[in-house]
């Protein structure tokens, strides 16, 4: 397991190409070949081939990002990590959606082996 230094220097990277507006970087970077991602409650997403084709429609639906912010960042001794994200954005279907969600990180090395996000779906 890394140091929390260490993880604290990985979750900064990876929120900095966020912040960047460079996401599909981002999640190659920083996400394994064997992570599992789930929203809310719906049904976990498995491998990094399904994630990205999920991570590249979502992208494709979006017009414009108005703006994007990082609250709390929380950075735990276990290898896990919390980030709290506020965006404004308008999507290619002339709706424009103010989204707040927190993700729930699960670290293995310098990658991301499980994320789960929760938020309102009402956005």
């Amino acid at each position: 397991m890394v140091s929390r230094e260490e993880l604290k220097t990985y979750v900064d990277g990876l929120n900095n190409m966020i912040l960047e507006g460079r996401f599909i970087d981002a999640f190659e970077k920083y996400y394994h070949e064997d992570v599992q991602m789930q929203e809310n409650q719906h049904e976990a997403r498995l491998g990094k081939d399904a994630n990205r084709e999920f991570e590249k429609a979502f992208m494709e639906s979006v017009e414009e990002v108005h703006s994007i912010s990082l609250g709390h960042v929380a950075v735990g001794d276990d290898g896990s990590s919390m980030c709290e994200w506020e965006m404004d954005v308008s999507f290619k279907d002339g709706t424009r959606k103010h989204l707040e969600e927190v993700a729930v990180q699960e670290w293995q090395g310098d990658k991301i082996i499980s994320e789960h996000f929760y938020y309102n779906e009402e956005g």
